[in-house]
C-alpha cells in the first residue's frame, strides 16, 4: 500500500523482519488529503471502540492504536461513541469534561500521527442500533432532536479551527429502514446545529436501513455519505451471538456456490413454478425430510422418485388451531399464510436417479431444511441441507447429490461474487455519488466465526470493488473479533507484534489495497 511517506528512519533491528511496513517509522507524520463533502479521500483505516457502548467500555483511547495504525500504514480511525459515556447521572443535557478530553486526546493523537478522525454519535440521544431503546425517539419526539443537536454544537464548537483534513463528523450511526424523508428532516437539523458553531466542518451522514441505503434526499445539503460492508451477513456476521443463527447453517464459503432457495411455487404463481430435481444414485433406500415452514393460501406438496410419486401432502391454512404452529392472515392479499415448522418424510427406494419435489398446485410454499437419511432402521449417516437463500420470484433449479449428501448445483454462475456485491452495494451509491456526494464505507469486516480463508477472499473481492469505485474503508475493528489484532480466530496462526496477536494473512490483505 503506498502512502506517499517521504521522511523515514529503518527499524530493522527492532522489528520482526517480515513485517515489512514496521521496518520504518515516520519521523513527521505525512499531509493528510484534503476531503470535501462532494469527494472523500480514500481514507483506510479502523474503528476503535473505547467509547462505543458505555455498557461495555468508557475508557480513555490508546496512543498504542494511533502508533500502530500509523506503523501499519493507515490514514483513518472513526470512534463511534455513545453520548452516555459524557454525560453527568443520565442527565443528557449535563456534560462531563473528564470523557470529552478523551476524546480530545484521541483527536490529538491523530494529529501526531497523521490520522484522520472520524467522530461518530453510535448512540446519540434518542436513537441507538443496538438495545437498549432510548426513552424517546430520536425521530419523531422534538426534545431528543433538540437535545442531539445540542451535543453536536458542543463538538463543533469544541473543535472549531481544527482543519477537516484532521477532523470529519459522522452524524449517527446506521439508521434503521424509516422512510428517507423521516431521516432527512432530522438530519438537517443536526446539520444547521453543527454550522451555526462551524460552518466549514466536514459532516457525513449514514445511509438508512443499518446504513445500506443511500439518501438522495440529502444531496443539496454538502455533506458526505457513509455506506457499509457487511454483505451478505451470513459472511459477516456467521455465528455472532447477536444475531439469529441456526447450528445447521453450512460454514460460508466465498464466492457462495449456488444454494437452494427455500420456496416452491405452485401453480397460481406459474411464472415460476419449477421443481426441485435432485439428480444423484441413492444406492440405499432413503428417507427424504422436508420441514415445510410456511404455505400461503392452499397448496400441497408433491415428491417423485424417477417419475413414482412418493410423497404428496396437502396444506389449507386457516384460522384458529390446526397442523401449523402459528396462522398468519394477510390483509392485503386476503389470505392465510400460515408457519408450520412441521417435518414430512418420503420415502426414496434403492437405485433412484432422480429426485423431484415440487408444489404442482396452490401458491407456493417455503422449506427450511432437506434431510437425506437411511431410512429408519438402516444403519447410515445422514445430511442436513439448508437453503442458503430465500428469494421471491427466483426459480428452482437441478442439484447433483454427492456421497457425502452434499448438493451442488448442476450449473449457474455463483450464488453471491464480487460482481453481485458491486451491482448491489456499489451502484446505488455511485448513483448518489454522480449527484456531488462522496462516499466513504464507514463499517466492514466478518466476526471470527467465519472461516478465514473465506473471511480473506471475500475482504479481497470488497476491497477491489471500493478500490475500483475510489472509495475508502474503516474496519470494525482493529483490536478484537473483527480486527486484525487479538481476534481470537482458531483457524489462524498469529505472530507477536507490540504485544498483540497479529493476523498477518487479514493484515496483508489491507495493505495491498
Amino acid at each position: 500500500m503506498t502512502r506517499g511517506r517521504s521522511v523515514f528512519l529503518a527499524l530493522s533491528l527492532l522489528v520482526p523482519a517480515r513485517i515489512a511496513v514496521t521496518k520504518e517509522v515516520r519521523l513527521s507524520p505525512a499531509p493528510l488529503p484534503m476531503p470535501t463533502a462532494a469527494k472523500l479521500p480514500r481514507w483506510r483505516g479502523f474503528n476503535l471502540l473505547e467509547k462505543f457502548s458505555r455498557d461495555w467500555s468508557n475508557g480513555p483511547f490508546k496512543e498504542e492504536d494511533f502508533r500502530m495504525i500509523a506503523e501499519l500504514g493507515f490514514n483513518f480511525v472513526r470512534l463511534p461513541l455513545d453520548y452516555r459515556c459524557w454525560i453527568v447521572d443520565g442527565n443528557w443535557r449535563t456534560f462531563n469534561e473528564g470523557p470529552l478530553r478523551e476524546i480530545d486526546q484521541a483527536v490529538a493523537w491523530g494529529k501526531q500521527y497523521g490520522i484522520h478522525v472520524n467522530i461518530n454519535f453510535h448512540r446519540g440521544p434518542g436513537y441507538c442500533v443496538n438495545p437498549p431503546a432510548e426513552t424517546k425517539d430520536l425521530f419523531t419526539d422534538p426534545e431528543a432532536q433538540e437535545v442531539c443537536a445540542l451535543h453536536w454544537a458542543t463538538f463543533a464548537k469544541r473543535y472549531k479551527g481544527i482543519p477537516n483534513e484532521r477532523l470529519s463528523f459522522d452524524l449517527l450511526n446506521e439508521p434503521n429502514d424509516m422512510p428517507n424523508e423521516t431521516y432527512a428532516h432530522v438530519v438537517r437539523l443536526l446539520v444547521a446545529a453543527i454550522r451555526r458553531e462551524d460552518p466549514d466542518r466536514l459532516v457525513i451522514a449514514d445511509g438508512t436501513r443499518w446504513g445500506n441505503k443511500p439518501v438522495p434526499e440529502l444531496a443539496d445539503l454538502k455533506i458526505g455519505q457513509s455506506t457499509r460492508g457487511y454483505a451478505p451477513m451470513w459472511i459477516s456476521h456467521h455465528k455472532a451471538p447477536w444475531v439469529n443463527w441456526d447450528e445447521t447453517w453450512p460454514a460460508p464459503e466465498w464466492p457462495k456456490p449456488r444454494t437452494l432457495n427455500g420456496y416452491l411455487y405452485g401453480d397460481g404463481k406459474p411464472s415460476y413454478a419449477f421443481p426441485l430435481l435432485i439428480k444423484g444414485t441413492f444406492t440405499r433406500e432413503t428417507t427424504l425430510g422436508i420441514t415445510v415452514h410456511q404455505v400461503s393460501h392452499k397448496a400441497n406438496l408433491e415428491v417423485r422418485a424417477d417419475g413414482v410419486i412418493v410423497l404428496v401432502k396437502e396444506y389449507l391454512p386457516g384460522p384458529g388451531t390446526g397442523e401449523w404452529k402459528t396462522p398468519i392472515w394477510r390483509e392485503e392479499y386476503g389470505v392465510w399464510q400460515n408457519v408450520y415448522d412441521t417435518e414430512v418424510l418420503a420415502r426414496v427406494p434403492a437405485g433412484t436417479t432422480l429426485v423431484r419435489i415440487s408444489t404442482p398446485q396452490g401458491d407456493w410454499t417455503t422449506f427450511q431444511k432437506l434431510r437425506i437419511a437411511p431410512w429408519p432402521g438402516a444403519p447410515g449417516r445422514e445430511a442436513v441441507i439448508v437453503p442458503g437463500a430465500y428469494e421471491w420470484g427466483r426459480t428452482q433449479e437441478t442439484f447433483l447429490l454427492g456421497p457425502d449428501g452434499r448438493l451442488t448445483a448442476e450449473k449457474g454462475a455463483p450464488e453471491f461474487d464480487a460482481a453481485r456485491l458491486w451491482k448491489e452495494q456499489i451502484e446505488p451509491w455511485k448513483a448518489l455519488e454522480a449527484r456531488g456526494v462522496g462516499i466513504h464505507v464507514g463499517e466492514w469486516g466478518a466476526f471470527n466465526k467465519t472461516p478465514h480463508a473465506a473471511t480473506l477472499a471475500w475482504m479481497k473481492d470488497n476491497l477491489a470493488n471500493w478500490r475500483k469505485a475510489g472509495w475508502g474503508w474503516a474496519l470494525w475493528n482493529f483490536r478484537g473479533s473483527f480486527g486484525i489484532l487479538d481476534s481470537d480466530r482458531t483457524d489462524v496462526t498469529y505472530e507477536d507484534f507490540h504485544g498483540h496477536k497479529l493476523d498477518r494473512k487479514m493484515l496483508e490483505v489491507l495493505q495491498a489495497d
